[in-house]
């Protein structure tokens, strides 16, 4: 009876406890709802739009938490398609005078940054003004900053504009003193993801590769700055020559990469200059989210442009991963694109791609999908910072592609790369290993043991089947001979611009020009953008969130300075064993 009592209680003591956390996010959400709802008259009269360069872009901005209306942190991530909304909807806004970029250590791919510096000039075009202030600024933070009306720089600040570089990091020593070895089945001469895991340095081809990139990147960025700052671009490149962060404030100034020195005070007042006040109370900031939830006055209408993102390495499925970035996994996009397909009143879909690649096999059958909703209606492939490999693979066969001038692209080629820890077992561990078998293969891949010759073959075999696939899919989706296509593959990067001129893609352009397009190829003048998929609420992650940030903080504590390569050598671990992707870290700098 007393352990009946004891159940008992502890069951009412447990409904008790649920009870009140449900209420509380009742409460909370309710809260968040009521935020929502008010968001259209969130923006003060006379604001100036806040943006804060520091942290990196991604390339969606997450379902807020309600809970972030009583958090006094900072989020350091900026949402790219948040960003870009916000900055169309603040030329617009007359409640809106001005933007004042904040910058720090910021980062994102340079494509990311191309088409965040594009909506700033088209604010500056509606007659409104941008003042931008630093302490330091990135050379990602300058960029963007360049095109302001004013640069404000602390009298004992910097800024970095010493061009670019790629310092991949190669493991191959450090696996060598672990017992690991890669066993590689590649096919392209450019295909480079493997090379950290076999090499010491980089391979001649990548090399070349690396700097053909690196140049069409660093160009477009002389070309967008020296014509903000009214530089020719041979003299903004050999300025680069010689300055390092290390150089005194006043420098920067004569050499007109800032207008001022200043303190934030005296940035304050500029602003306060601009909107005619006097009174620091009366100098309103607004952010990027209040700005992008205000009412969008545009016509509704049933016809509609669907807009899927799809980012992410591309993989068969989501399973358990320290990391918390964004995937692609097979059945969850097969399952949007098929609603999309389905959707009567959706005329014509763009798929903003942003993905470095991944599952070759899980490219294959999205590729399947993406043909049978090009059947029903047009698809038209935006390409973001990255669309290389498996990224280009689902995005081959849409009817037009547009890319931004620096985003990375092609990558057509396979890999296979599966650890070998023989020696790590039985020589450092001391595990043996016996085997009986009914036929030749019946041990394939056996542990503790490397392939043999005929393994080998086998998956060399395998992966040049899927290359022969891949190209013959990107060769029906281009209208290019196949052949042509093993040309300018070989597992090769190219920027948008260079991808261009050999067939890759069909124009330069961003988002916007991509949606456009596809409205023209469905015949339609007014239409409604819709967003797919919808944002995960914010409360599905809470739980996994705290395992996984748990689960790599110990991790981390335990292998110190070698837990980079472990992270990295467990995700090739879990991955299909054929990939088609982009290099794990071009460390791109």
């Amino acid at each position: 009876m007393k352990e009946f009592f004891k159940y008992v209680l502890a069951t009412i003591v447990g409904i008790i406890l649920t009870s009140i956390i449900f209420t509380i996010i009742s409460i909370v959400s309710l809260a968040g709802m009521m935020a929502s709802e008010g968001a259209s008259s969130s923006v003060p009269k006379n604001a100036v739009l806040r943006l804060k360069l520091q942290g990196e872009v991604v390339e969606r901005a997450g379902e807020g938490s309600p809970f972030d209306l009583f958090s006094q942190e900072e989020d350091f991530t900026i949402g790219l398609d948040q960003a870009l909304d916000a900055l169309k909807k603040a030329a617009k806004n007359d409640r809106v005078k001005g933007i004042y970029l904040e910058a720090g250590s910021f980062g994102a791919y340079p494509a990311d940054l191309q088409e965040l510096r594009s909506a700033l000039v088209e604010f500056k075009e509606s007659g409104k003004w941008i003042v931008a202030y630093g302490d330091s600024y990135s050379r990602a933070a300058y960029y963007l900053c360049s095109v302001a009306d004013e640069i404000f720089l602390n009298p004992i600040g910097a800024i970095d504009w010493s061009g670019m570089s790629s310092q991949p990091i190669f493991y191959t020593g450090l696996m060598k003193k672990l017992g690991v070895k890669m066993q590689v089945f590649k096919v392209g001469t450019y295909k480079s993801a493997v090379e950290p895991f076999i090499n010491t340095e980089m391979s001649d081809a990548n090399r070349e590769q690396t700097m053909s990139y690196l140049s069409s990147i660093w160009n477009n960025m002389l070309k967008d700055v020296a014509k903000s700052r009214k530089f020719e671009t041979d003299a903004l490149n050999a300025l680069a020559d010689s300055t390092t962060q290390f150089c005194e404030a006043q420098y920067f100034i004569d050499n007109k990469l800032a207008d001022k020195l200043a303190y934030l005070s005296d940035v304050k007042d500029a602003l306060k200059q601009r909107l005619e006040i006097e009174e620091d109370d009366d100098l309103k900031f607004t952010t990027l989210a209040d700005v992008a939830a205000a009412d969008d006055l545009g016509d509704k209408v049933d016809d509609e442009v669907a807009v899927y993102y799809a980012y992410g390495e591309i993989n068969d499925s989501k399973g358990f991963d320290f990391s918390q970035e964004h995937q692609i996994t097979t059945k969850e996009t097969i399952t949007e694109l098929q609603k999309l397909r389905k959707d009567k009143d959706v005329k014509a879909v763009v798929i903003r791609v942003n993905s470095p690649g991944g599952s070759a096999f899980a490219s294959e059958q999205i590729w399947h999908e993406v043909q049978l909703l090009r059947a029903e209606k047009p698809v038209v492939v935006s390409m973001g910072g990255l669309a290389a490999s498996g990224g280009y693979y689902i995005s081959c066969g849409a009817n037009k592609i547009y890319a931004d001038p620096m985003t990375l692209t092609g990558s057509i080629g396979i890999f296979g790369m599966i650890p070998d820890a023989s020696e790590l077992l039985t020589q450092k561990l001391g595990l043996t290993f016996d085997v009986v078998k009914t036929n030749a293969l019946s041990d394939f891949g056996a542990m503790g043991r490397p392939f043999n010759a005929n393994e080998a073959a086998i998956l060399q075999n395998h992966v040049n089947q899927g290359y022969e696939l891949f190209t013959g899919r990107v060769a029906g989706g281009r209208a290019l001979a196949q052949d042509s296509v093993k040309v300018i593959g070989e597992g090769r990067v190219w920027t948008g611009e260079q991808a261009l001129k050999i067939g890759l893609v069909d124009k330069l352009g961003n988002l916007d020009d991509a949606i456009k397009e596809a409205a023209e190829l469905a015949e339609m003048e007014k239409y409604t953008i819709g967003r797919y998929p919808a944002p995960e609420p914010w409360y599905m992650g809470l739980l996994d969130t705290e395992v996984n940030d748990y689960m790599e903080g110990r991790m981390r504590a335990a292998l110190g300075e070698y837990y980079p390569a472990f992270s990295l050598i467990r995700r090739i671990g879990k991955m299909d064993p054929i990939q088609a992707r982009m290099p794990f870290d071009p460390n791109i700098k």
